[in-house]
Formats: C-alpha cells, structure tokens, sequence
C-alpha cells in the first residue's frame, strides 16, 4: 500500500533532525542532477519510517530510507555489476567496502546498505549508481567537457 501522502519537508524535520535532512535533501539533489526517474514514497516496512525509490523502466536504481535520526542508501547490485563493482572497488572509500563485503547476497542481488551522516560517501554512490546505470541527465558541468 503506497503512503496516502508524501511526507512535507517539515514531517521529515522532525524524522530525521535538521542536519540529516540537509544530507537528505542533498543527496536527492545530487541523484537528480544525474538521473531522470521516478520518484515512489511508500511505507518503510518494519524497520524504517518511510521508503523512496527512484525507478525507471520498472528498474530500481537505488532506495533511500527514512527513520528516526537515521538515513539509509541501498543499492542491488546483480551479477554483472558485482563484477564491474570489482573493477572500481581501489577508488572507493574503505567504508563503502567494508559495507559492501558485509552485505548479504540475495537471490536478485547484493543488497548493500549505507547510512549517510554527511556528505562524505557521495562520490562514491555516484560511482556505484554508474555502475547500475549511466546517468541519462546532462548537467552544465558536463556540457563544458
């Protein structure tokens, strides 16, 4: 059953605290500037508050969590990206492996979850998305290139 309305800025506030928000909000942004998707809000299950998806073509490319003073990032990476994960895992942060080499393997995937406190593991989300899949938005940034 889908949320009968997303959650305002302010009921988020007071989910997450103010700073948590901000790296909420930011890493949205961040995915935004990169990815043209879907946005699903849902119920969070048991453990988390609330859940949002970004979607395309009936793909998830990540879910963000929201609880109580706690953010999570999960990205399903199949076969084929496990391997192109290998291919970066040097340039990744320590943090970023470790919680990648303690995820459980599921039938669909490597379910590998992350809690953001700030904007430290950004870049490192943005190369797992890349390894899911391309971003399909150009930024001014990259029309300079």
């Amino acid at each position: 059953m889908m949320l009968e309305k997303n959650p305002s800025a302010g009921d988020m506030t007071v989910l997450l605290g103010s700073q948590l928000y901000d790296v909420w909000k930011d890493l949205c942004f961040m995915i935004d500037e990169k990815y043209e998707m879907e946005h699903l809000w849902d119920h969070g299950g048991k453990a988390w508050t609330y859940e949002y998806k970004y979607r395309r073509g009936g793909k998830t490319l990540c879910t963000l969590y929201a609880r109580e003073n706690d953010i999570g990032f999960m990205i399903i990476l199949g076969k084929e990206e496990r391997v192109k994960f290998e291919g970066i895992r040097e340039t990744l942060s320590e943090e970023v492996q470790r919680n990648y080499d303690e995820a459980k393997i599921y039938h669909d995937g490597k379910w590998v979850m992350y809690h953001p406190k700030d904007a430290s593991m950004f870049d490192d989300f943005l190369q797992l998305l890349a390894v899911k899949r391309r971003p399909n938005r150009k930024t001014k940034k990259d029309e300079k290139l």
